[in-house]
């Protein structure tokens, strides 16, 4: 399982674009697809944080952060921008780190004040996909893929 910092590392052009796209509106967001308990997909709009090198975001006591917790395999997808037709998609599998350097790194980051009751979850990347167009409008895209090694 690969931080941010490694993603960042073995692919910075990729890694570049993607937070550009997560961070459209100006700030982190983008679409959380979890398990739900029956094997079923939910998706939850969250806030992405980069904080330490790594990708994490507070989730408040929920089903998807029940289903993260139970099963941590998630995938987490761009929202898009008004500017550019592009896509980009990080999956892997979540924790909750214990780390307080971490949590206190993710607070100075974030552009709102989480609850005390928000649990920060720590998304390891097992894979990435960029889907870039070019200009708009234009198909097919041409897709870059990463995987951790």
């Amino acid at each position: 399982m690969a931080t941010w910092a490694d993603f960042e590392t073995a692919a910075p052009e990729m890694a570049a674009a993607g937070w550009r796209l997560f961070s459209h509106p100006g700030f982190g967001y983008g679409y959380l697809a979890t398990v739900r308990r029956d094997g079923g997909p939910r998706l939850h709009p969250i806030n992405p944080i980069l904080a330490a090198g790594r990708l994490v975001a507070f989730i408040v006591p929920s089903p998807k952060l029940a289903d993260l917790r139970r099963d941590g395999r998630y995938a987490l997808h761009s929202s898009g921008a008004e500017n550019v037709d592009d896509e980009f998609c990080v999956a892997g599998r979540a924790t909750i780190p214990e780390d307080q350097g971490l949590r206190a790194a993710a607070l100075a980051a974030c552009h709102f004040t989480p609850g005390s009751d928000h649990e920060l979850v720590d998304l390891g990347i097992d894979s990435a996909l960029w889907a870039h167009y070019s200009t708009p409008p234009s198909w097919p895209p041409a897709y870059t893929r990463w995987a951790a090694g």
